[in-house]
């Protein structure tokens, strides 16, 4: 089995290369993240369109949320074990060619059906643009980096609603899918150009293809029952999918526990530290996308919002993300994360539970605003060091898994939300009174949640943890030969 020899094939952070390193990961994976989030403001539009009900809207997203949350692992397991260059390349060209096939779709079922095959792309995509970073940079350079990461990928997720908006009132909601073309092209050309092509470190005859397989289908009747039958009762087909779904989730874990390969090595949540980042991921990213999918659709249907304006409403977060996620992740480097991974989640619930002060009439200022501003600062001091922390758990070998692990939760995370927070909030219809009422039961719940995920980063975390001890100079200390085929994993990396 060829290994990489990561330690000789680094580039530094500060070098024309490592921008380049940056730029196609960030691109990359930004494409996914911001495709989710202008989808979002394209759903009033694309349901007149296509004659969509509240059911078939949130198909428009969890067809798509399917696929990613169900298939990063295997994303990232394919990525330890063809390459992470490779893969990165094969998740750029699907999602961009199944993007082309959105935008053309001519029913609601044929758009669900791409959005699934779209998920597929990014279920690629995403891990391999986070794990470039673990594998490129160095150890010193893996905390500015990521942070860099968290900030302007959070960026383009935040920036979505907004360009979102814009498509939609100036041409159509079917730009917001064809705006994937050039962005892929300028992702291409910096992964081709800079991006170093490691070798990779897993053999790829050891893919857990059951595991994939049981995954995929119990995720997809688990969330089928979740959307059809509030909508349409709970028939026998529903409960069969809800039931079937679970006893293969079960399946898997029980797969994964003997896999001699697994896809998802259980060995990984002995660490504290990853399973406590992955369960403030859960909770934050839960409350976080069923939220805005709520927020959303109401600030346009309720409150009188055109697309543009509703997507403008989200700019602070844009703006707040940019500014503070630089500085947030050097006070990483000095306090550690698990200070901010508090805080962080603390203050994101605290914006949800403003926004719960939406209503019909009101004006942005007073009723939007602070909720938006206060979730942005929030968001920017959880996203950068809890990705951080993620990554420094964990040896190289398993950069990519790791990478993937927590994708899926965040992204099976917002795929629960928006299949359950509707029917949790009590919103059978789209009526004024019974929309908004039941968003902000929604959104109390989201901010309870927001609160669970801090309570976990500090019940779990170690206080150190995400710090980085930068070298000392070369005369001050003895020359440390590493294994053969190992990088040194970066101090402070949160194990336990």
């Amino acid at each position: 089995m060829a290994r990489s020899s990561t330690e000789h094939r680094t580039v530094a952070y500060a070098s024309s290369r490592g921008r380049g390193v940056l730029l196609a990961s960030i691109v990359g994976s930004g494409m996914a993240f911001l495709d989710s989030t202008a989808v979002n403001v394209a759903l009033p539009a694309l349901g007149r369109d296509l004659g969509a009900g509240m059911a078939g809207l949130q198909w428009a997203v969890d067809a798509y949320l399917l696929t990613l949350g169900s298939l990063v692992l295997t994303g990232g397991a394919l990525g330890d074990a063809w390459g992470q260059r490779k893969v990165f390349l094969l998740g750029l060209i699907a999602f961009t060619a199944m993007s082309v096939v959105c935008g053309l779709a001519p029913t609601a079922s044929v758009l669900a059906i791409a959005r699934a095959a779209q998920g597929i792309g990014a279920a690629m995509l995403v891990p391999t643009s986070l794990a470039l970073l673990r594998t490129a940079f160095p150890a010193v350079d893996r905390q500015r980096a990521v942070s860099a990461w968290a900030g302007l990928s959070g960026v383009s997720t935040a920036v979505g609603p907004l360009l979102g908006g814009w498509l939609v009132d100036t041409a159509s909601w079917r730009f917001v899918f064809f705006l994937n073309l050039p962005v892929s092209l300028l992702a291409l050309w910096a992964a081709m150009r800079f991006v170093p092509d490691i070798a990779p470190e897993r053999d790829a005859r050891t893919l857990d293809l059951r595991g994939a397989v049981t995954v995929a289908f119990g995720l997809g009747g688990v969330i089928y029952a979740l959307i059809e039958g509030p909508a349409h009762g709970w028939t026998s087909l529903s409960v069969s999918a809800a039931v079937g779904g679970v006893l293969l989730l079960g399946l898997f874990f029980y797969l994964e526990a003997h896999e001699p390969h697994p896809m998802l090595p259980l060995s990984l949540f002995h660490s504290r530290t990853f399973s406590g980042a992955n369960l403030t991921t859960l909770a934050v990213y839960f409350a976080l996308g069923g939220a805005l999918f709520l927020v959303v659709i109401a600030l346009q249907q309720q409150a009188g919002y055109s697309a543009l304006a509703a997507g403008a409403s989200m700019l602070p977060l844009t703006l707040l993300m940019m500014l503070l996620s630089p500085p947030v992740g050097r006070l990483a480097e000095r306090i550690g994360a698990r200070p901010l991974m508090v805080a962080g989640p603390l203050l994101a619930g605290a914006g949800l539970a403003l926004l719960t002060r939406i209503h019909r009439g009101g004006d942005y200022v007073t009723t939007v605003l602070p909720g938006v501003v206060v979730l942005g600062i929030g968001l920017a001091l959880t996203v950068g060091p809890l990705t951080a922390v993620v990554l420094g758990s964990v040896d190289d070998k398993h950069a990519g898994v790791a990478s993937g692990v927590n994708n899926a939760v965040a992204r099976i995370a917002g795929l629960l939300a928006v299949a359950l927070l509707p029917m949790l909030g009590g919103i059978t219809g789209q009526t004024p009174e019974n929309f908004l009422g039941g968003m902000r039961r929604a959104l109390w719940i989201s901010a309870a949640l927001c609160a669970l995920g801090a309570l976990c980063a500090q019940l779990m975390l170690p206080k150190s943890t995400g710090k980085v001890e930068r070298p000392r100079p070369k005369e001050d200390r003895a020359p440390v030969r590493p294994p053969l085929g190992r990088t040194p994993a970066p101090s402070g990396g949160g194990r336990s």
